[in-house]
């Protein structure tokens, strides 16, 4: 993606050197963080007509050659950022400090009130930031979210972690107090897994602090909205689509949603209450909500535009408003022009705000696509055709190491599509999903572990098998061998239970039956050595077309070194 970031910016490379020689006139932006999630900020303060002042840890992270200015400052630390924004309000015509898709609202909150911007307080950035605050600031004003337990620090003891999730009963969840892509969250089905799953969160947390909840069971739903004026205006409500327990993998989302009508508008009043108890007063936010038994019941709600490619991507597709630049005049004392002229009122009885909704014209859709554990030997991309819109690979490198993800950043790639209607953008996606590959070196202990259908103590079922019925697999009478450069799908005919299983309609994660990937390993293996029949199609159900081509290679590669 960095290649990306550079074509990008050559591109903008007269605007860059304008920018350059009118530093003490034109207005600037500072914007926080330069990874791809800020590329739309980024290149949004550009075309309207701003210096994209950016910071970041990395000065290496993918968008830094976009920037018109950039300075190595860590996203945490506030003061350091207070200071830099401080010389750029003297010296580069500062209008305003932003961010999107980072946890590091508060530091926009920081400075941007020193310094008189339009922001959210810091106060209300804390609030939606650090998770005890806003479970307490919910609690308070009676806006629907789980029942919960604080821990920190001398606080999180075995005998403490125990006493909490007995009241809250199984299941129940646990997650660090103040980090974001699913960091460190994890389901608890049991006291064996407690303790080990408060610790690895403890571990994810910057302050050491957890934060223990009741499960909330129910369809799940992204919400991104603008606060401007008293108004709260809808910019973005999308499907969810979470999967892998214990862990909360979001494998995609589609926007806008199938949601019945009246539970969207429960949900968005919701939503409502909850900005009003966090005190978000003047610009983005974004809410992770179920729907439950109970009705609508709050995950969290941030200070921010979402990240996971919504803000950024499939809103604007969706709606044809970009959105990041929207919130970005939010941001610089400005009116969110496209916003106010396409919103429509929604009648929600909320008492809080006045809400409006700005309506999609199309479908977009984001899948991705992930891979068992292993090492990297080399990565096959799906063609960008239309309707798909953007192929977005992780920087996974050969000879890396990959594994199947528990959080959201351990994913290996993601496509979007748009379309005129909800069928045709879900189909798309998930068809260049079953296109990306990413074939694994031969002989590594932990795939062949997976493979193995073994789990670690505290994980029993994750990760899962490609297809459930590899757990009939083993009680088939299929010994014997595969010859050599034989169609494994001519071999299957010859065993009749064997091939019911494959003609299932299940599909993997990565939107493959168990049919279409023995298909697929015939095309890409026409060569294969002869293979165990027991260990190839066990190896397939588990691990699907990554496990099966994984083992092949690695009978290969065995016969090569003898």
């Amino acid at each position: 993606m960095a290649t990306l970031a550079r074509f990008i910016a050559e591109k903008y490379k007269d605007s860059i050197q304008s920018g350059i020689g009118k530093s003490m006139t034109k207005p600037s932006v500072l914007i926080l963080g330069a990874g791809l999630m800020q590329q739309p900020a980024i290149l949004s303060a550009k075309e309207l007509g701003f210096r994209a002042v950016v910071v970041d840890a990395n000065p290496n992270a993918e968008s830094v050659p976009l920037a018109d200015e950039f300075k190595e400052i860590d996203l945490k630390a506030k003061d350091e950022i207070l200071n830099f924004a401080e010389e750029l309000t003297e010296n580069s015509n500062l209008k305003g400090i932003f961010t999107a898709g980072t946890d590091f609202s508060a530091s926009v909150s920081y400075a941007g009130e020193k310094l008189g911007f339009s922001c959210h307080s810091y106060e209300a950035a804390l609030n939606a930031t650090i998770k005890p605050r806003m479970r307490k600031c919910f609690e308070r004003c009676d806006v629907p979210s789980p029942k919960y337990f604080s821990l920190s620090g001398a606080e999180i003891t075995e005998k403490n972690v125990l006493s909490a999730v007995e009241k809250l009963s199984f299941p129940c969840v646990v997650k660090p107090a103040d980090n974001m892509g699913a960091r460190g969250c994890r389901m608890i089905r049991s006291m064996d897994e407690a303790w080990r799953s408060v610790k690895i969160a403890a571990g994810n947390s910057r302050t050491s602090t957890v934060i223990l909840e009741e499960y909330m069971e129910g369809p799940e739903f992204s919400i991104d909205a603008i606060v401007y004026n008293g108004t709260l205006t809808i910019t973005g409500f999308a499907d969810r689509h979470i999967f892998y327990k214990p862990y909360f993998i979001e494998t995609g989302h589609t926007m806008p949603s199938k949601i019945d009508e009246k539970m969207r508008l429960e949900l968005i009043s919701a939503f409502a209450d909850g900005v009003m108890a966090l005190g978000l007063t003047c610009g983005a936010a974004k809410a992770d909500i179920k729907y439950t038994e109970k009705g609508p019941q709050i995950g969290e709600i941030a200070a921010r535009l979402s990240g996971g490619y919504m803000s950024g991507w499939t809103y604007p597709y969706s709606s044809g408003i970009n959105l990041t630049a929207q919130a970005l005049l939010v941001a610089a004392g400005k009116e969110p022009s496209g916003i106010l002229g396409g919103r429509i009122p929604l009648k929600t009885g909320n008492k809080n705000f006045e809400i409006f909704d700005c309506p999609s014209k199309n479908v977009s859709a984001e899948r991705a696509w992930i891979s068992i554990p292993g090492k990297v030997k080399s990565l096959h991309l799906p063609e960008k055709e239309s309707p798909v819109q953007n192929v977005f690979p992780r920087p996974v490198k050969e000879g890396g190491n990959v594994d199947f993800p528990r959080n959201n950043v351990q994913k290996c790639g993601n496509v979007i599509t748009k379309s005129d209607s909800y069928e045709k953008a879900v189909s798309a996606a998930e068809k260049a999903v079953s296109a990306a590959f990413l074939r694994l070196e031969p002989n590594v202990p932990a795939t062949d572990f997976f493979l193995s259908g073994k789990f670690l103590p505290d994980e029993k079922g994750f990760p899962p098998s490609a297809f459930s019925s590899f757990e009939k697999i083993e009680g088939l009478d299929i010994s014997g061998k595969i010859p050599a450069g034989f169609s494994v799908l001519k071999d299957a005919e010859n065993f009749p239970e064997l091939k019911k299983l494959l003609e299932l309609p299940e599909k993997d994660w990565n939107f493959l039956n168990a049919l279409q990937t023995a298909e697929k390993f015939d095309s890409i293996c026409p060569g294969h050595p002869a293979l165990d029949r027991l260990v190839f199609w066990k190896s397939l159900f588990r691990g699907g077309l990554q496990g099966a081509i994984y083992i092949s290679d690695s009978c290969a590669d065995s016969e090569n070194k003898v």
